[in-house]
């Protein structure tokens, strides 16, 4: 099996909790928009990869086909499990897909493609899709238009130390250049997530380079993001916006 990027794993490991309370699941527009176009019905199969706690894993169970969720970090497959129950659960990695050949009407990726190997990804998700099969990636993202959301965000991106970022990762040219898929389509959204400032913290936790902090450094940083949302209304209210890409394999 392939190495799972060592932040992820440590981050991912210690925060999967977090992860469960504190991130949001995906807005009913951005899903009826990736189901529509990846076909997903009853009598297909989808295969959730790098699940995490399975977010959007339980949001396809409802469309009745059958979802097999993929999760590297053993943490996460334990909450996921509990968190949807019924749901076929395995270790693997994108570069080592625990699936057999051309057995996959669809694979998903939520929150994630931006920590795998794209040049070993790639062909190993199209070696599992069968022929004109559907790769669909969502992420949500921070609606930083909003003046605290973009403090909160400085003060996280603070504590950045060069991992993997949705926002500044190649992946849409590698995705072109490998040649195995047709051109992506886009959909964007958004969405708001009410919380608590409890909630909150667990949402930064479950970020794993802040997982990863030595816990004085971020017991700093949750002092600083209460400090940040001390006047603010509750529920906070966290804007997000949300990008939806859908592909065939070619």
């Amino acid at each position: 099996m392939s190495a799972t990027h060592p932040t992820a794993a440590a981050g991912f490991a210690r925060a999967a909790d977090d992860y469960e309370r504190g991130r949001p699941g995906y807005p009913p527009e951005a899903i009826a928009h990736l189901v529509a176009e990846l076909g997903l019905w009853e009598g297909t199969t989808v295969l959730d990869l790098a699940a995490g706690t399975g977010k959007l894993t339980r949001m396809l169970q409802a469309t009745g086909a059958t979802v097999i969720a993929v999760e590297p970090v053993e943490a996460m497959r334990r909450v996921l499990a509990e968190a949807v129950p019924g749901v076929e659960v395995r270790p693997g990695t994108a570069e080592a897909i625990p699936a057999p050949t051309g057995s996959l009407d669809a694979v998903t990726v939520a929150q994630a493609f931006h920590w795998f190997d794209a040049r070993r990804a790639l062909p190993e998700i199209h070696r599992t899709l069968r022929p004109g099969g559907g790769l669909g990636l969502i992420w949500n993202s921070f609606d930083t238009s909003v003046d605290w959301v973009a403090a909160l965000q400085a003060l996280v991106h603070a504590h950045q130390r060069g991992e993997p970022q949705y926002g500044r990762s190649a992946w849409r040219e590698e995705l072109a250049a490998c040649g195995l898929f047709e051109p992506l389509s886009e959909h964007i959204c958004g969405h708001t997530q009410a919380l608590s400032t409890a909630d909150l913290l667990a949402r930064i936790g479950s970020t794993s380079y802040i997982a990863t902090l030595p816990e004085a450094d971020r017991d700093r940083l949750y002092g600083e993001i209460r400090a940040l949302v001390a006047d603010l209304p509750r529920p906070l209210l966290l804007p997000y916006r949300t990008d939806t890409f859908v592909t065939r394999s070619a």
